[in-house]
């Protein structure tokens, strides 16, 4: 398939399909006219590296799951690349939930406080 069908079939624009090309992380082939070329593969792989970016991963974190793709995997999140970047991102999701909890916590107690001196 050509780049156009590529990027109609997974959701994305032509121009995300090269970045991903000048990055490593797909591979299209040339027919003799220059024509970039695709297969069902390269449709895998930018739907992982979509997915995973729809959900907060940078476009380097994808560079593990692409590759455990292309080595024949069933899934990209069966290497320990994969692994290590998941785990990775879950203690940066912790993190954030702790910040965001602690925030919560003093709007709320400065949100009491404002209700009983405005009460008062």
């Amino acid at each position: 398939m050509r780049i156009g069908e590529l990027a109609e079939r997974t959701g994305t624009s032509t121009r995300s399909l090269r970045y991903y090309e000048q990055h490593g992380l797909l591979e299209a082939r040339r027919t003799s006219n220059g024509y970039r070329e695709y297969d069902e593969i390269d449709l895998r792989l930018v739907r992982e590296i979509r997915s995973l970016l729809e959900i907060g991963f940078n476009l380097e974190d994808t560079r593990p799951f692409v590759e455990c793709l292309r080595s024949g995997r069933a899934t990209g999140a069966e290497c320990p690349g994969s692994i290590d970047v998941l785990s990775r991102k879950l203690d940066d999701l912790d993190g954030c939930i702790a910040r965001l909890q602690a925030a919560r916590a003093l709007v709320e107690r400065e949100l009491a406080q404002a209700k009983d001196e405005w009460e008062n």
